[in-house]
């Protein structure tokens, strides 16, 4: 569903994502540099999100101050609005707390009950996850750590996605060249 270059794309599935995702990836153009288009996975998303905060929202705990940040249920006249009319993260990122839900790559399922940094979710499962808040959530569902899970195939009028960017490997220019590297060696 598309209402202009400038809003979220929404009524969208994770399988239509991650096929955007793999068309985008096999341009000439993008191939050719290295570059692969993906959905960020659950702890990439929440990472961006918070921007180097461990608060409910990336400006802090006050949900009051959410209208700055985000379309959410309380000033969004239900529906999305173009990206970038609200006030960014600390990482110049628009509208990862409200205007969609933003389908992510992993399987939803439990969190493991150690303390893992980046974790990884589920290898498998039917349901995938969504993260962030939409134009209908109320404040507290837009809270950095809010998660949702659906079946990919789920299509609603607050879906979207966020799309990911792995650059190819770039070999650190500071390390010493390997014997029969360059031109000339043995």
């Amino acid at each position: 569903n598309f209402k202009g270059p400038n809003n979220p794309v929404e009524k969208v599935s994770w399988d239509e994502a991650v096929e955007f995702c793999d068309l985008l990836s096999g341009l000439p153009d993008e191939q050719a540099a290295g570059r692969v288009y993906r959905l960020p996975t659950e702890a990439e998303w929440e990472f961006a999100c918070r921007a180097g905060t461990t608060t409910e929202f990336c400006f802090g705990e006050d949900e009051l101050q959410l209208g700055n940040y985000a379309w959410y249920g309380a000033n969004s006249d239900s529906q999305t609005h173009p990206v970038g009319l609200k006030q960014p993260n600390a990482w110049g990122l628009y509208d990862m707390h409200g205007n969609v839900l933003e389908w992510c790559a992993d399987f939803y399922g439990d969190y493991s009950d150690e303390a893992v940094t980046d974790p990884s979710g589920p290898s498998s499962g039917s349901i995938r996850l969504r993260r962030g808040g939409c134009w209908i959530s109320e404040a507290k569902a837009c809270r950095s750590a809010l998660r949702y899970g659906n079946v990919p195939s789920s299509r609603f009028v607050n879906y979207g996605f966020r799309v990911a960017l792995s650059l190819p490997e770039i070999p650190n220019e500071a390390e010493p060249a390997k014997i029969g590297s360059s031109p000339g060696g043995r």
